[in-house]
């Protein structure tokens, strides 16, 4: 069975862009690069036209990277009812670390969407893992690498 990838709505657009913009734009400036670097003649001793092969090399990886996660996406906007009180994809979660007692507030998303600088958590991060399915006022604990980490749910709302 295929990987699925949960992405939101806004997600899938980027990469709809992204793959458009490759598939057109970028891709004949690097054909437009190898036309020129085999204008300079001996192919066999060419950094340009070995640098332009890779420029290719690695759009064309880039391209079917995009395309997978296309046909294997999964839109998340709709995964968290409105009203719910339980943890899922899109919720908007505020947790207080019981040990430094500090409160943070992170999104749970998908993990083509996940940037932990930015307070976005997937949901097969560990910590994901372990606060899917719960409510607010719940305690979880999260092991880490140092140890397990516990955190009380202070809220929970859709994003």
């Amino acid at each position: 069975m295929a990987k699925e990838y949960k992405i939101s709505s806004e997600r899938l657009k980027e990469l709809e862009d992204e793959l458009h913009y490759l598939k057109t734009t970028r891709e004949a400036e690097v054909i437009e690069e190898i036309k020129v670097a085999r204008s300079f003649g001996d192919l066999s001793e060419n950094s340009e036209y070995d640098e332009a092969r890779d420029q290719q090399a690695k759009l064309y990886a880039r391209i079917a990277e995009v395309e997978d996660i296309l046909a294997h996406a999964v839109v998340i906007d709709d995964a968290v009812s409105e009203g719910s009180d339980y943890i899922g994809l899109g919720s908007l979660i505020t947790v207080k670390d019981l040990e430094l007692n500090e409160e943070e507030e992170y999104t749970i998303v998908g993990s083509q969407e996940a940037n932990p600088r930015l307070g976005r958590i997937s949901d097969d991060s560990p910590f994901g893992r372990a606060i899917l399915g719960k409510r607010e006022g719940d305690k979880v604990t999260v092991e880490a690498p140092e140890g397990a980490i516990e955190f009380l749910i202070i809220k929970v709302a859709k994003q």
